[in-house]
């Protein structure tokens, strides 16, 4: 979520919550709705901590996948630059066209595949220029040693690339299911309705206010971080991006272009063929 969106959303939910306690203190008792304050206060803790420690775990888990995409992506793009040095010990006839293909595998990751997990479309789709290397790569016939060995390699290398790719894509759907999110709304909404109870009309509205603000500050802040945490694929702050993809691409142009090598990518810019 943009950070604007956030503070706004942040802003107007602590705003409607503190109106209603206002409200709500114009005829409450002095003293509070609470006979005994220390046991009242005694069950708040219960309830809050509770609900802290929920989400605590449920951000635990949030963060662990959104770290899990994060190091997916950073892996992937190392394999893919690895993959273009070893393919310039692949036999003479395919070292350009894997080459070519594996720099249109990393503009497609960047600019297609991208934006689908922005859009949470990617599903369980595949990457097209992965089948066009496995398609040239059914053709190869190494003979000397340095080919037979480069041809291993390059097995691991996609096996490696394969599973990072995996490990990227996984939390473009988000991990936290539709229950644990209803409970956290529920518990949130207790909370709301425990706190309305200390209204006091014996203190003043600023002291109120602040009292159910700082509450509901906080849970509103806690639960669009636990949402930026399970939504990585953003533009906002805090947001994925394809930055090690787009770095490796530019290594590889340097790369090339310091070696003299020759290499013509069947793609356009965007990693769309051509």
């Amino acid at each position: 979520m943009n950070i604007a969106w956030g503070f706004l959303l942040t802003a107007a939910v602590t705003a409607v919550t503190v109106t209603v306690m206002l409200l709500v203190r114009r005829r409450a008792p002095e003293g509070s709705y609470f006979s005994d304050g220390d046991r009242a206060s005694g069950v708040f803790g219960v309830l809050a901590t509770g609900f802290s420690v929920l989400l605590g775990f449920i951000i635990f888990l949030a963060f662990t996948s959104y770290d899990q995409s994060r190091s997916g992506a950073e892996t992937e793009a190392l394999i893919v630059s690895q993959q273009v040095e070893t393919a310039q010990f692949m036999p003479v006839a395919v070292r350009s066209k894997l080459t070519g293909q594996l720099i249109c595998y990393g503009r497609s990751v960047v600019n297609d595949e991208w934006k689908r997990m922005e859009d949470g479309t990617q599903g369980d789709a595949i990457n097209p220029w992965g089948v066009v290397l496995f398609n040239t790569l059914r053709d190869v016939d190494p003979k000397s040693n340095s080919e037979q060995s480069a041809y291993d390699k390059w097995f691991d290398e996609t096996s490696t690339r394969e599973e990072a790719r995996l490990d990227r894509i996984h939390g473009a759907v988000g991990v936290i299911p539709a229950s644990l999110w209803i409970v956290l709304f529920f518990i949130a909404g207790i909370i709301f309705v425990y706190m309305l109870f200390f209204a006091d009309s014996g203190e003043g509205p600023v002291t109120q206010g602040v009292l159910m603000g700082a509450v509901t500050a906080v849970i509103v802040t806690l639960l669009l971080l636990l949402n930026g945490l399970d939504q990585p694929f953003h533009s906002g702050v805090g947001g994925l991006r394809p930055v090690a993809m787009e770095r490796t691409l530019r290594i590889i142009d340097q790369a090339l272009g310091a070696t003299s090598l020759q290499v013509r990518t069947p793609c356009d810019a965007q990693g769309n063929p051509s």
